[in-house]
């Protein structure tokens, strides 16, 4: 009866042992596992924030050497037009992007006007960043001009080409968020603000085509014809905020 009871404890114990070493490997498992979306990892560092560190960190003037009329503090990119300027002073990434998502938040001055652009090409040759980059407006929509012309002037629109579905844009002085998604893999643009998806596209071929031709676009050389390009910030003279502005390349 001894040696049987003694048997008995070692399988026991055996079988603990096994089950234990079982839990640790499907923990380990578990911890190591990446979580994956449409076939990629995901990863905080995926995405870059572009209003960190010093304004020169990311940002410069188009065809300037030198920022004047934005600031960035606390995270914020501020921009104050100055009496007396002689030209417009708009902010492009030093970086260009191809396939991405871009996030942020923008809040507008009363009866203000301004956008963001991508695929902007910089060229002495050219003096506005609009030239060859698509806009997504931001706009005082009661109260600016630009408001009565049509709803694909307003704030979220794909500038006279795609009007918002619906108005989700807040009060004037309050923040919006908007993400902006190009991706010329599925050919697929869009535009969401305040969690709504406002507007969608293709951002190539003939569908793209189609919609240059029926804006003010149709006869600008060199407008949209660039996949690869930097991301700008538009000076339309109106003071603008813009923060948590963020970034990441899609398709790589």
């Amino acid at each position: 009866m001894k040696k049987l009871g003694l048997v008995l404890m070692a399988a026991a114990v055996t079988t603990i042992s096994c089950k234990n070493q079982e839990s640790e490997t499907s923990e380990n498992k578990a911890d190591n596992e990446e979580i994956v979306v449409t076939g990629k990892p995901t990863a905080k560092s995926d995405w870059k924030d572009l209003t960190k560190g010093d304004i020169n960190e990311n940002w410069k003037g188009y065809n300037r050497d030198s920022i004047t009329q934005w600031t960035l503090s606390d995270g914020t990119l501020h921009f104050v037009p100055k009496d007396g300027r002689n030209q417009s002073e708009n902010l492009i990434t030093k970086e260009t992007y191809n396939d991405f998502e871009l996030s942020m938040e923008w809040k507008i001055s009363e009866g203000g006007n301004s956008g963001f652009m991508w695929a902007v090409e910089e060229d002495p040759n050219l003096g506005e960043p609009y030239l060859t980059g698509p806009e997504i407006q931001v706009l005082d929509n009661e109260k600016h001009p630009d408001g009565k012309n049509g709803p694909n002037r307003h704030s979220g629109a794909l500038y006279d080409m795609v009007e918002p579905s619906e108005n989700t844009t807040k009060p004037v002085g309050e923040w919006n968020n908007v993400v902006l998604k190009i991706d010329h893999e599925v050919n697929e643009g869009s535009v969401t603000q305040n969690g709504v998806t406002i507007v969608e596209f293709p951002v190539e071929g003939d569908g793209w085509e189609e919609l240059v031709k029926n804006s003010k676009f149709a006869d600008w050389e060199r407008f949209g014809k660039s996949k690869s390009g930097h991301i700008a910030l538009q000076d339309h003279g109106h003071e603008v905020w813009f923060r948590n502005i963020t970034i990441k390349r899609l398709n790589e």
